[in-house]
């Protein structure tokens, strides 16, 4: 278990909830000390991380691996139980509260946690930072600027009893997010964000990661990479594997990268029905890709990493298309939002490929075999339980294969 950092007054509080929320904490932690310093500037040591555990243990196994990196960037890390039984949340917001108060600026990975907006209730910090927790920063930007309510871009608008009883809380929070005379607040993105007045951004061209981690070496192949669109209720499993199975045909795809909320079971018949390697990766895709092997073409679904990896990769010679969500894909209990901000996601980004979402795609690249010096595929093992960190950091694992 990562230990516990003591709490004295730091000058920032980062609160994270994903591994993908922590990796862009390092990354605005390094773009700020250079801003502050100059290019020579290492990341500043004054920033403590507070990881607000869940319970995937997927996810807590790539926060832990991710926590030691930010570890050996000399950051202080309090690991927090936050959802670890009834009395947790209690206990977690009680210790925090003095923490958060003394506070001078405030990081968050997702404004649309109710973790997290409990949190902002409590805080006197007049600098506020909003790191990309993947691409609803975008919605969060858009609800911002028209003053609605925090709400996912993937719920349907019909709100049930919690939701009103934790309103008042919601839009506490949402005033402590918007810009006024004693407030900055800046958004760290990769996204393609247009923010309303007052609201500064800043962009995320990962240059920690890339500074840290690769280049990558290439392989011959193509690269799927897994999207949980389906665990989230917007896309019909069956309309998902058939577009799986289609891609890896038209494309000559081996590989597909899991999505760390994927189920078990889809990924199974991926692996059976498909023929495709599971590879479940313990860090995020953007540092996973970095240090290789890595397919010379990667395919995704609209997501976050249509964005990202462009920008992780570049320089690299590798590929990355995005195929669109066709809107016979989605379930009847789909937001009538989803089919705008999928196309939104896809059509906003940059030095990408647009595949169609028929049954046809573009024809597969040539194959050729592997560069001398690559390392040998993941072997197959079942998916990571929620490992124990290692007594000392070391350099990032290779990726774990599950079937």
């Amino acid at each position: 278990m990562v230990s516990a950092a003591p709490l004295a007054p730091p000058a920032t509080l980062a609160f994270v909830e994903s591994p993908v929320q922590l990796l862009n904490v390092l990354e605005w932690a390094y773009a700020d000390a250079q801003r502050a310093q100059g290019p020579e500037a290492t990341a500043p040591q004054d920033l403590t991380v507070v990881v607000l555990s869940p319970h995937d243990p997927m996810t807590r196994g790539q926060l832990r691996r991710m926590a030691e990196l930010a570890r050996d960037e000399g950051f202080a890390v309090r690991w927090e139980e936050a959802r670890g039984g009834a009395g947790a949340p209690v206990k977690t917001i009680s210790g925090l509260r003095g923490p958060l108060r003394r506070a001078a600026r405030i990081v968050i990975g997702d404004p649309f946690s109710r973790y997290v907006q409990l949190l902002l209730t409590l805080t006197r910090a007049k600098d506020l930072v909003v790191v990309d927790d993947g691409t609803a920063t975008m919605e969060f930007i858009s609800q911002i600027a028209k003053g609605e309510p925090l709400v996912r871009w993937h719920r349907r608008g019909n709100r049930g009893p919690r939701d009103m009883v934790f309103a008042p809380v919601s839009a506490t929070a949402r005033r402590r997010l918007t810009p006024g005379a004693k407030r900055r607040v800046e958004v760290f993105s990769s996204m393609p964000v247009e923010a309303p007045d007052g609201v500064g951004v800043t962009a995320n061209d990962f240059a920690w990661t890339r500074a840290r981690f690769g280049p990558p070496r290439l392989t011959g192949g193509t690269d799927l990479v897994g999207t949980s669109l389906v665990e989230t209720g917007v896309v019909d499993l069956e309309r998902y594997l058939e577009a799986v199975g289609s891609l890896t045909r038209a494309h000559g795809a081996t590989r597909y990268f899991a999505h760390r909320r994927e189920s078990v079971e889809k990924l199974h018949r991926i692996s059976a029905e498909v023929g495709l390697e599971i590879v479940r990766p313990d860090l995020p895709l953007e540092l996973i890709a970095r240090r290789g092997p890595i397919g010379h073409t990667i395919v995704s679904f609209p997501s976050t990493v249509v964005h990202t990896l462009p920008l992780a990769l570049v320089g690299t010679g590798v590929q990355v298309a995005v195929c669109d969500v066709d809107p016979a894909w989605l379930t009847s209990s789909a937001s009538p939002r989803a089919q705008g901000f999928l196309s939104g996601v896809t059509g906003t980004a940059r030095d990408v490929r647009r595949l169609s979402s028929g049954p046809q795609a573009d024809p597969a690249p040539p194959k050729g075999p592997v560069p001398p010096g690559d390392a040998a595929p993941p072997r197959e093992v079942a998916p990571p339980r929620d490992p124990a960190p290692p007594g000392s950091p070391g350099s990032p694992a290779a990726p774990v294969a599950a079937s």
